[in-house]
C-alpha cells in the first residue's frame, strides 16, 4: 500500500516546472516572528545608513546648499544676499540639507535593504516587473527634479524678485527658500511618475486610450487643482508645474496606445 501511495504521489505531481518553484517558494515562507526580525533587521540597516549618508554630507553641506541656491543669487540683484532672521536657523538648514542629500546618497542602499525584506515574497516575473519599475521611477523623479531646478527655478526667481522697486528690496530667508525650493523638486519627481504609473495601470487594463482622452478635459482641471496643493500658494508656480502636468498626460496617453497596440497584435 505504502508503494502504490508513492506511485500515486507521482502521477498526480505537476508537470510544470515553473509551478514547483513557486510552490517551493511558498512552503519555505518563514513564520511571523522571523518576518518581524528580518523587518527589524532592515530598518536598523537602514537607520544606519540615514545617519552614516548625513554624516558625509554634513561635512559639505554648506556646499550642497549653495548648489541648490545657484539659480537664485544669479537672480538676485548686486551685493544682495540670503539672510536668517533667527540664531539657529542657518544651522537646521544646514542640517536639513545634510540630511535629505544623505538620503539621496544613500537611497541605493535603501533601496536594496528594502528589496532584501520584499523579494523572498515575490515570484521571478513580480521580481522583474519590480526591478523596472524601481529604476524607471528613480529616473524619472531625477528627470523631473532636474528639469525644475534647471528650467523652473530661473523663471521662477526672475518673476519673483521682479517685485523689487525703489522701495522695496528682496532679502530671501534661507529657511522659506529651502522649503520652497524642496517644495517644488519634490512636485516634479512626484509628478514625473506619471507615465510609469500609466504603464502600470494600462499593463492591468484598468486605463485606456479612449478612457484618457474623455477623462483630458477632467484633468486639465485637475493638474491645477493638484499643482496648488503641491507648490506655494501663488499662480506662476501652479501654472509651471500644470502645465508639465498636461504634458506628461499627453505623453501617458501615448504609452497606453503603445501598449494597447503589442496587446493586440501578440
Amino acid at each position: 500500500m505504502k508503494e502504490e501511495y508513492t506511485i500515486e504521489e507521482k502521477s498526480i505531481a505537476p508537470q510544470n516546472t515553473q509551478y514547483e518553484e513557486e510552490r517551493e517558494e511558498e512552503l519555505e515562507e518563514m513564520p511571523l516572528l522571523a518576518h518581524l526580525q528580518e523587518l527589524r533587521k532592515r530598518i536598523i540597516l537602514i537607520f544606519c545608513y540615514v545617519l552614516l549618508g548625513f554624516l558625509i554630507c554634513y561635512a559639505f553641506a554648506e556646499d550642497i546648499f549653495s548648489f541648490i541656491v545657484a539659480p537664485l543669487l544669479v537672480e538676485l540683484p548686486t551685493n544682495s544676499r540670503l539672510i536668517f532672521t533667527a540664531l539657529p536657523e542657518a544651522f537646521f538648514v544646514y542640517i536639513k540639507v545634510a540630511f535629505l542629500a544623505g538620503m539621496f546618497l544613500m537611497s541605493p542602499c535603501i533601496f536594496y535593504q528594502v528589496w532584501a525584506f520584499v523579494a523572498p515574497g515575490l515570484y521571478r516575473e513580480e521580481k522583474l516587473y519590480a526591478i523596472g519599475i524601481g529604476i524607471c521611477s528613480s529616473l524619472f523623479f531625477i528627470g523631473g527634479g532636474a528639469f525644475c531646478y534647471y528650467n523652473v527655478f530661473p523663471v521662477a526667481f526672475r518673476f519673483f524678485l521682479g517685485f523689487s522697486n525703489a522701495y522695496i528690496e528682496a532679502m530671501p530667508s534661507l529657511d522659506i527658500f529651502l522649503s520652497f525650493a524642496l517644495k517644488l523638486l519634490f512636485a516634479f519627481g512626484l509628478i514625473a511618475q506619471m507615465p510609469l504609473f500609466a504603464f502600470f495601470l494600462g499593463r492591468l487594463g484598468i486605463i485606456s486610450v479612449r478612457g484618457m482622452k474623455n477623462f483630458r478635459k477632467y484633468f486639465m482641471l485637475l493638474a491645477f487643482i493638484v499643482a496648488a496643493i503641491l507648490t506655494p500658494p501663488d499662480i506662476f508656480s501652479q501654472t509651471l508645474m500644470a502645465i508639465p502636468m498636461l504634458l506628461l498626460y499627453e505623453l501617458s496617453i501615448c504609452v497606453v496606445f503603445v501598449l494597447e497596440r503589442s496587446r493586440v497584435r501578440t
